[in-house]
């Protein structure tokens, strides 16, 4: 999965207890399923098992301009993303994640086709730390600073502006006019 020209910059490490969550869903959801009840004894100990697997083959690399992910027991999954298209980093803890101190961070890029994120990793230890090291190489990658608004210098921007500024005077006269009509009725 390591490319020999390219620089790995932060191998990320997934937490143990990311078994315990995934077992706890899993106990959680076959108690939601009343026909799998008097399989739970089965479905546990193999769910640690697979589990266990799971975790093992999960991989995660941030190099000078991607992120590399795998995972997959029987069915093997690997995505590169181009740090450059990446949008957003999001973390997420449920109550569960909270107790066991896990966090899951999710990739977002421009251009993913579909709600959610591209990628959910589920369980990288310093998941903060994980995110802000990747969006600060994004950014070294993208050109430096994200673009910061700037105020108009030109005569032309200053009449666009005033145009503008005009426009969103009228479109929030129209919604109010809209709101004071519904409100009516």
């Amino acid at each position: 999965m390591n490319d020999t020209d390219e620089t790995v910059l932060w191998e990320a490490e997934f937490n143990p207890k990311v078994k315990v969550y995934w077992l706890i869903s899993a106990v959680l959801t076959t108690f939601l399923t009343i026909f799998l009840i008097p399989l739970l004894p089965l479905i546990a100990p193999l769910a640690w098992y697979i589990s266990g697997l799971y975790l093992k083959s999960h991989r995660c690399t941030l190099t000078e301009r991607t992120l590399k992910v795998s995972r997959g027991v029987l069915v093997r999954q690997e995505k590169t993303v181009p740090l450059d298209r990446i949008t957003d980093l999001g973390l997420v803890q449920g109550p569960i994640m909270r107790s066991l101190e896990l966090e899951a961070v999710s990739v977002e890029t421009a251009g993913q086709s579909g709600p959610g994120s591209l990628v959910r990793l589920t369980g990288i230890r310093n998941g903060r730390a994980f995110r802000d090291a990747v969006l600060k190489q994004r950014d070294m990658v993208t050109g430096g600073e994200p673009a910061r608004l700037t105020a108009p210098t030109t005569q032309s921007e200053l009449s666009r502006d005033a145009n503008v500024q005009t426009t969103l005077t009228e479109i929030r006269d129209i919604l109010k006019r809209i709101e004071a009509r519904s409100t009516s009725l």
